[in-house]
Order: C-alpha cells, then structure tokens, then sequence
C-alpha cells in the first residue's frame, strides 16, 4: 500500500509489531453492542496486562482527574465531574496514561542501534512503543544517528540558532494541545520578547472555524456551557462528533440526559457507537446486570458537508411555525439581544425545501422531525466537533448553529447555548494562555505593561502558514512544543520536504515519533516530564493548570517518579531555550521555573478572567473563566448577539467523485495508534481501508475488502494518490466516503484549506475511488 504524489513520497513504513494479532489478516464484522460497557473493561485489561501495567494503570486509574489531589487525564478535554465521582475516567484516557507511564525507554543505546533511515522504515506505532525517551539526543549527519547531548549544549544550539536570524519571523513556534497553562504563557513570552507572532497550534488545524464564528456572532471565541448545563438541558444536539472514542467521559452525560427524559439527536454521515446505548463502567449496577441505556432518540446521517443545510432547514421550519405559534420564537430574547434578525428570516424564508433536502442528504420529514425535537425543548445545547469545522464552510456553520439557539434564546441560561467539543486535554487552554497568530491588541498591551516587553503587532504565521514558508525558505528554525507535527499536519510530503529545508528543528516530546526522523539540516529532541510525573523545582514539586472545553481551569499534579533523572519539565525546557536565545532578557526566566506560582501571579495579571489565579485555581474543581456571552453581554460591534446570512454552499460531489472525509480510529489518541484495531466500527489489523457506501461500491464495481486506488483532486489541480487501500462497505450517506488520519492526510493538499478559517478541509477531500490498477 503506497501513496503517489506530485512531490515527494514519504518513506513506506515497515511493521516489526510485537503483537501476534496484528500478523493475522484483516476483519470486518459490524459492531452491534453497546459503547462502553464490557467491551471497554476488557480493552483495558488486555491493554494494561500488554503494557506491564497492573500495578501502575489501577494506581494511576485512581488519582486521574481528582479535583487539585491528581493529575489531568493527557487525553480529551471533557471537564470533570462536578458531582465527586471517584472513577471519572475513560477507556482512552487510561490507555492514553498507562503508554505515558511505559517502562520501556528510549535512550542513547537505542539510538546508537538504529540509524535515522532504519527508523524511518518503521510503523508509527512502533516508534512509539519503543517506549519514554531519557535524555537531550541531537543529530549527527555523518552517523545519521541520533546521539547525546547535554541540556546546557542544547540550550545553547537552539540559543545560536535564533540570534544567528535574520528576522525572528524567521522562526516557528508551534504547540500541541497537551502543553499545560504555565509552559504556554512562558512559550508564547518568549516568541513574542524575540519578537515573532509566529505561534501555530493544533486549533489550526481543528477548531479555528468555531473560534472565530463564536467571535464574529458572541463576542468571545469560546463555548458558553458548562457541565451542568449538560444536566438540566431539555435537548441535546451533537454534530459531527465520535463521543465514544473522542470524547468517551460524555457518554455519563448521555446516558443520564437519557434518563431524565431529555431529547439526543446525533447528525453524523456514520452512526457511531456512542449514538446507540451505552454502559458507563462507573455505574457498576448496570455492567453487573448489563443494563444497556439509549444514548440516542434521533439518528440523522447527513452527507459530508450539509450540517449547514440541515441547521438551515431546522430554522426555516421554526420560523414557519411561528406563524401560527407565537411561541415558537422568543421575540423577547431576539428584540432585546440580538442583531440582524429579520435578513436572516429573509434568507431562510427564501431558501427552498428542494436545495435545503438536496445539499443536507435528508428529506424534509426527516429535517422537521429534528426541528420538532428543538421547539418542544425549553432548553437546548448544541455540541459539535471537527465533523463541522474542517470544511470550507466550517465558520458559517458554527454561526448557523448560533442562528438556530438564537431563535429560541438558548443562550445566557441554564441549560442552554454552543458547546464545542474541543479534542486534546488543553488546547483551549493554549488559546487562552497567547498561543494565537493573531493576538488581540488589548492582550498585546497588558502583555507588554506587565512582562515589560514590547511585542509585535503583526500577525504571525498559523500551521498551513508555517509550512508554507518553511518550503519557500523563510522560516528556518522551527520549535515543537509536543505532538507530532510531521504526521498531524496536511499533505504529507510537502510537510517532509517543508521540515527537511529547516537548518534546526527542535522537538520536545515525551516518546519517539516521525517528527524526530523527519528534521532539519540539525535537529535536537528534547525529551521532558509526562503529565502523570512528578515535577521537582527548588521550591517542591509543582503543579501546573490546564483548563478544559467548557472553560474550567484546575490543577494538575503529578504522583509518578520520572521516568528518567535527566527529564525537564516543559516550563523548565522553555526558559532554558529562552535564556540562550535571549541573554540580555530582565524576565526572570529562572526564578519563575523556581516556583510556578510566580508564573501564575504574572498569568493573572495579563489575562483576562484569571485574576486572582493562585487562590482560585486550588479550589475545589477550579474556576470557570467568565464568560460576557454566557450573562448576555455580547463583545460585538453592535453589542448584540449577531446573525449571520451565509447563503448555503454547494457540497455535492461532481459526477464520479466522493467526498471523503478523515477520522480517527477507536484505538488511537491523536496521531498515537495503539493498534490497528477499530472496536465500535468493527475492524480488526486493518488501518488502510476506506469505508465506502455498498451502492457507490457496485457502482465503481467495487468488491468487499478489495484494494482500491484512492485520488485526491487539489484546488490547484494537482492530484495524490493512495494505492491498494481495501474497501469496507458500511452505512454511509451515497456519494461519501471515510478513512482513518494521519495516513489519509496525504490526500489533503497544502493548497485546500478554508478562506474562512485557514484551516485544512481534511473533513471535505474530493476524490476518485476504483478499483486497485
């Protein structure tokens, strides 16, 4: 299985897997059992009893996600229990730990056995499962081996790099979403006192469209709910969202929204597991007796791209009614609070039935059942994820979502309004803390008052951005705080090549993975702490804060020794970069690693909402980040919530091409795949495959699990192609089509990304499927 491109191809991975299941062939047998439950209990027991963890996973299993006594889980960002369950936890989130707290180690013998070209031949999964890395390694060309390196030589190199530029535009500063709150701050001063606000993050690449739709139509960038407007909502919509695997704790809230007798309408071109019924392994009456709860009243399958038709036709039909029922809107709510009301009425009563039915994939029965559910409701929360974002028109449907909660002002109330379903366990957080290329001036200005810097007003370079500048040699240092770049970005090969015209990169990074084998002429890994380790500064350990989807910021704490006496932490890592790279700087760069709560006391002074912050974060569950929105004081030109009057766009595929769109596996955080099983989609030892509708499969004259070739058609016109990929027929709109990321990644050009929110449209790949040549 091979990909094809117009630039150069990645090197095809081999597969020396330790597990005996992956050597057997392929499987394809339909999930029909609830999420969760048993099925989730024995995944991690066979997970925990491969990784050596018996001891270690249960210890863990009961410190993980404890208000300010543990550490928080380095997987989703759903917030914690408000109610003080003990085993607020989650099949992914214990394995996402337990291969943190491996016992096996990456260390200078390692990299001194394998050259960076043998690595290269090897799976991802591998790479990782080699285990934690111990120590400062930096590349030797002659040897093409890794080899050591001193933490104060490192330092250095990264500090020469960066006074040898030209510009600090020359440099990049990404961040995954895993980075905790104090590193992030410190990350971003540091770009900004070098003077770059070049500070791509994953948000790029996820949920961008719905900051920037929620800043255009709410004023804040953010989600207005909290868990406990998941409790009391009367309905629940959830687009575009893989609670099971991405978001496995929400599956509590489900069921229990079930209980209470609230409405749950999943749209989503697949019907995943968590769209069904469930067992949450907490409840341990239920697993006793396998007592199974519904996790759904309403199950709509969309096509790939028509959320917007779908939420379009929804209002259209609200305001029909309101027609004959006054009620049907809160005149109220929209007279007094918002803006633009009556062109969006305009625009809704002027879009026909026939091109809502056509663009949605739906039939008007199925669009007014779902507008029934939403005006029967009192209460209403709109949930969504990358399912939504990751398409041209991902900031218009974000904003039609507001439209719709506007009509009945679901909004400023309990029960009610947007909630986002972030992915890693703090990239809102990041965000929050100065990760952003576009920085808003009043933050610029309490930055520069307090930290004594003078920071660029220019806008940076977002992730698409980045790569494209590193390819036309203009940014020659890039700086990875976390995650796997090479892999979690767009178009593949021009990702390689974009990272290999570098003259350093620097990875910080917790296990081995294809960033590190991907690099510049000269490149360090920086290896640190995980979020379940100890972290020894002189004044004790410290903790850190993360704050999580719905704007809970609390304590994180580690309880584990780690796994090597040479780790740093993250903020320690960052104020050595910073020392080297400026050695004329007056912050304090090592007096604020000393004790992370002189950091904290900068933190709330410069931001927003975290005033206060040493005192508040150490309350019980933290503190929740006002939000103006959520008391109806809306940060907009008007002062009013604003709707929006997109005209919907056209989704359908041209004659003899899908719309394909990429996911995640069950058994995969991110870019880290734990196997190349998918449990609740029925797959076992397969990742290359396409899920295929069974009609477009005999139409193409497709058999099942045959090898197909794949061919993605860019904007520019330039064409990718993935070879002998085997095709799964499942239940999936006509006309689309779905694998997994990040091999599917190199179907999305460079070039197709939203004009809307920059983000890459790997939600929304036109391609061409047949058979295999």
């Amino acid at each position: 299985m091979s990909a094809t491109t117009d630039e150069q191809e990645p090197a095809e991975p081999r597969e020396p897997r330790e597990d005996p299941a992956a050597q057997k062939g392929p499987e394809f047998r339909p999930y029909h059992h609830p999420a969760a439950g048993w099925g989730a209990a024995n995944s991690v027991t066979r997970f925990l009893v491969r990784e050596g963890a018996l001891v270690d996973g249960p210890r863990a299993i009961m410190r993980m996600n404890h208000e300010n006594t543990g550490f928080d889980c380095p997987g989703c960002a759903w917030p914690d229990d408000t109610k003080g369950l003990h085993l607020d936890i989650c099949e992914n989130g214990i394995k996402h730990v337990t291969w943190e707290m491996t016992r096996k180690r990456v260390g200078r013998e390692f990299f001194a056995a394998h050259s960076v070209t043998e690595l290269s031949g090897w799976s991802d999964h591998d790479l990782e499962n080699q285990g934690r890395l111990t120590e400062p390694m930096v590349y030797d060309p002659g040897s093409d081996h890794y080899v050591p390196i001193s933490w104060k030589e490192a330092f250095a190199l990264v500090g020469s790099a960066l006074r040898e530029l030209d510009s600090p535009d020359r440099a990049a500063f990404y961040t995954s979403g895993r980075l905790g709150n104090e590193a992030t701050f410190l990350y971003q001063l540091m770009a900004r006192e070098l003077g770059t606000n070049n500070l791509p993050d994953c948000s790029n690449m996820c949920h961008e469209a719905s900051g920037r739709a929620l800043e255009a139509a709410l004023g804040t960038g953010k989600g207005t709910v909290d868990l406990e407007d998941w409790e009391t909502a009367d309905a629940l919509f959830i687009i575009g969202v893989n609670a099971a695997s991405n978001a496995p704790r929400m599956l509590t809230a489900l069921t229990e929204a079930y209980r209470r007798g609230a409405r749950i309408v999943h749209i989503n071109p697949l019907v995943e597991a968590a769209a069904t019924r469930a067992i949450v392994p907490h409840d341990f009456r239920d697993m006793a007796f396998l007592r199974t709860t519904p996790t759904s009243t309403l199950n709509l399958q969309v096509r790939i791209g028509g959320d917007m038709a779908l939420l379009r036709g929804m209002a259209k039909a609200v305001i029909a009614h309101s027609t004959s029922d006054p009620k049907a809107l809160d005149r109220e709510f929209i007279d007094r609070h918002t803006a633009g009301f009556a062109e969006y009425r305009a625009l809704c009563e002027a879009t026909p039935w026939e091109e809502i039915e056509r663009q949605s994939g739906l039939s008007r029965a199925d669009i007014l059942d779902a507008a029934r559910v939403y005006e029967e409701a009192d209460r209403s929360i709109v949930s969504w994820c990358l399912g939504v974002t990751q398409h041209e028109h991902g900031v218009d449907t974000v904003r039609e979502i507001v439209n719709l909660l506007l009509l009945r002002g679901n909004l400023g109330r309990e029960g009610a309004g947007p909630s986002p379903v972030r992915g890693h366990s703090n990239v809102q957080g990041n965000r929050t803390c100065g990760i952003d290329h576009r920085p808003a001036a009043e933050f610029l200005d309490r930055l520069a008052g307090v930290c004594g810097i003078d920071p660029p007003r220019t806008h940076g370079l977002d992730t698409v951005g980045t790569i494209e500048a590193m390819h036309r040699g203009e940014v020659k240092v890039f700086v990875g705080m976390g995650g796997n770049f090479a892999l979690a970005a767009p178009d593949t090969p021009a990702t390689y090549a974009a990272l290999r015209s570098c003259d350093l990169t620097v990875q910080v990074s917790t296990k081995l993975n294809r960033s590190h084998l991907v690099h510049g002429r000269r490149a360090l890994i920086l290896p640190c702490l995980g979020r379940t380790e100890k972290d020894h500064q002189r004044k004790g350990v410290q903790s850190t804060s993360v704050e999580d989807s719905m704007s809970m910021v609390h304590l994180s704490i580690g309880m584990k020794r780690p796994a090597s006496p040479h780790l740093l932490s993250e903020p320690a890592i960052v104020a050595g970069m910073a020392r080297a790279a400026l050695p004329d700087s007056t912050t304090p760069w090592q007096w604020y690693i000393e004790d992370y709560d002189r950091i904290r006391d900068t933190m709330s002074q410069v931001l927003d909402g975290f005033e206060d912050f040493n005192r508040r974060v150490r309350l019980p569950l933290g503190f929740r980040i006002k939000q103006p929105a959520r008391e109806l004081v809306f940060l907009t030109p008007t002062g009013r919530a604003e709707f929006s009057t997109a005209t919907l766009p056209d989704v359908i595929p041209a004659p003899g091409t899908l719309a394909l769109g990429t996911m995640r596996s069950h058994d995969q955080w991110n870019t880290t795949i734990y196997s190349d099983n998918d449990r609740y989609r029925g797959i076992k030892n397969l990742r290359t495959l396409v899920f295929m509708n069974p009609s477009d499969m005999r139409t193409h004259g497709i058999a099942d699990l045959a090898p197909v070739d794949i061919t993605s058609t860019a904007k520019d016109g330039t064409q990718r192609t993935l070879n002998g990929y085997l095709a799964v027929p499942y239940d999936i709109p006509r006309g689309c089509a779905a694998g997994y990321m990040p091999e599917m990644n190199v179907l999305c050009a460079l070039s197709d990304y939203s004009t809307q929110s920059d983000q890459p449209i790997m939600k929304h790949v036109r391609v061409r499927i047949r058979p295999a040549s």
